[in-house]
């Protein structure tokens, strides 16, 4: 499936799922793969937004608070914001030299980030209800971004769990609309979806697109970037 290429002086979104950070302990490996991959298109004169999800570390924390008490989804939300937040500490440090000082934690406040001269801008995120995802759509919405990249540990969407269906079917291109009916239109703290279905609903309505990509292989991420053939699911429409 091939793509009309992102334009350099174009920001791309790239929603970084925890599940690439943090799949059990923190990917060391895959950070620096990623780093390096980053650069490369920096240096090509691409810009990004970074959006960091929670991963395992957020899962851990939820869990045990679980086991120790009656939780809230509210107490649920701010352990997995803290867990972004910690994962954006981390990324802006590796990227110190291409990123803007601050770390976006309130997607509607984004006075420093209108014309910030770094190629890297770093969110996390914001408050209870809302996911790493819907954080990005805003991004967009707001900076004038149409197109998403979201990167996590799969490599496009299927209709139902491939893990456990043997039968799933895989799509390369799909409607918001037909996404929506695969993943309903609730959100809950530790929902395991391609993307947020609240986060969706805003993708549609802002004529944002996303792209499912499995952040594994940064290879295939570049031709999307590029506009060549790629796999991957593209949301839209």
């Amino acid at each position: 499936m091939t793509l009309k290429a992102y334009s350099k002086n174009e920001r791309i979104i790239i929603s970084l799922g925890g599940s690439l950070l943090v799949p059990e302990g923190i990917d060391a490996d895959f950070i620096a793969k990623f780093k390096k991959f980053i650069v490369a298109h920096i240096k090509k004169g691409y810009r990004f937004i970074l959006v960091t999800g929670g991963g395992k570390t957020a899962r851990r924390y939820i869990d045990v608070a679980g086991q120790v008490t009656e939780i809230t989804d509210d107490d649920r939300d701010w352990l997995g914001i803290h867990a972004t937040r910690m994962n954006a500490h981390l990324v802006r440090t590796i990227f110190r030299e291409y990123a803007h000082p601050r770390i976006n934690t309130n997607p509607h406040d984004l006075e420093d980030f209108y014309g910030a001269p770094e190629s890297i801008l770093v969110a996390a995120g914001w408050r209870p209800g809302f996911s790493t995802d819907f954080d990005a759509v805003v991004l967009g919405k707001y900076l004038d971004v149409t197109r998403i990249i979201n990167l996590s540990n799969i490599e496009r969407v299927y209709s139902k769990d491939p893990r456990v269906h043997a039968n799933a079917v895989p799509f390369d291109q799909m409607t918001w609309k037909e996404f929506r009916h695969i993943v309903g239109n609730k959100w809950n703290p530790g929902m395991n979806v391609p993307f947020d279905p609240i986060a969706s609903e805003m993708a549609e309505k802002e004529n944002i697109e996303v792209a499912i990509l499995n952040g594994g292989d940064l290879a295939n991420v570049t031709n999307y970037i590029t506009g060549k053939k790629f796999i991957g699911t593209r949301i839209k429409g």
